[in-house]
């Protein structure tokens, strides 16, 4: 599998599935610009997988905000000369009862999850038209499809389903214009969205009881959904568009007897 002389853009890219994504990438001869609201985080992430500056980008902002998306596409196109991939991973993830939930918890899981998936393609697309074609690859999630009463999450839920649906409406507005557009949805990957609701003794406890919930019996790793999202990326999966591929051990095709 080459990305040799592909350019990609991903949001979320400092840490956990976008960063070993942009590894991937960047491994498989690609150049990409990494995404997140941290500069510092992503200048670290960027010195790790590109030590010379040669093959990575950083652009720093809210992804919820319209001008990140445009700003993304700029710097893909003045320091490599286009957009080829947008991996659409940026995410926040706090599971909270439904009556919980405030005005402010819904806007923020809609702003960066659908509006931000939403207009980073709109931007990417535009340049996309230029180079002739290109691929999109959600990160969606088993949530979209699944509820868990372990970890109430209406408002992630509904933000991944509209992501879900995005893709699905996109696949078909883009065909003709040999624009690609699928999702991966993961069940319990182990990033560090967790440490953001958790401590780190409580992720340590916590996050090994859901190996269960999984038929293969074990949690996702980052590195488990790089493949597939390679994959999608990838000439290798030119027929394939408008998909919604889980990539979740198992969960979403049934449950083990008791």
């Amino acid at each position: 599998m080459s990305f040799k002389n592909k350019v990609a853009i991903i949001t979320g890219g400092g840490s956990g599935i976008g960063l070993e994504t942009a590894r991937a990438l960047v491994g498989h001869g690609a150049k990409v610009v990494l995404n997140g609201r941290n500069a510092e985080k992503l200048s670290e992430a960027a010195q790790d997988i590109d030590p010379d500056g040669h093959a990575t980008a950083i652009v720093a902002g809210d992804i919820g905000e319209v001008a990140t998306g445009e700003n993304l596409v700029a710097a893909a196109q003045e320091k490599f000369g286009g957009v080829d991939i947008l991996i659409n991973n940026a995410g926040i993830f706090s599971p909270k009862p439904f009556l919980d939930h405030t005005e402010e918890d819904f806007d923020a899981y809609a702003r960066v999850i659908l509006k931000g998936s939403f207009f980073a393609a709109q931007a990417a697309v535009r340049a996309m038209r230029v180079r002739g074609g290109g691929v999109i690859v959600n990160t969606g999630s088993m949530w979209a499809t699944q509820a868990i009463g372990a970890t109430p999450s209406s408002a992630y839920s509904a933000a991944k389903a509209g992501v879900h649906a995005l893709t699905r409406n996109l696949a078909i507005e883009l065909a003709d214009d040999r624009i690609r557009v699928n999702t991966v949805a993961p069940a319990v990957v182990e990033t560090p969205v967790y440490d953001t609701f958790m401590s780190a003794d409580e992720v340590r406890d916590v996050l090994p009881t859901f190996a269960g919930l999984h038929p293969l019996g074990r949690n996702g790793q980052p590195t488990d959904l790089v493949s597939a999202i390679l994959f999608l990326a990838s000439e290798e999966a030119s027929w394939i568009t408008g998909v919604i591929l889980p990539v979740d051990g198992g969960v979403t095709a049934g449950r083990q007897a008791a």
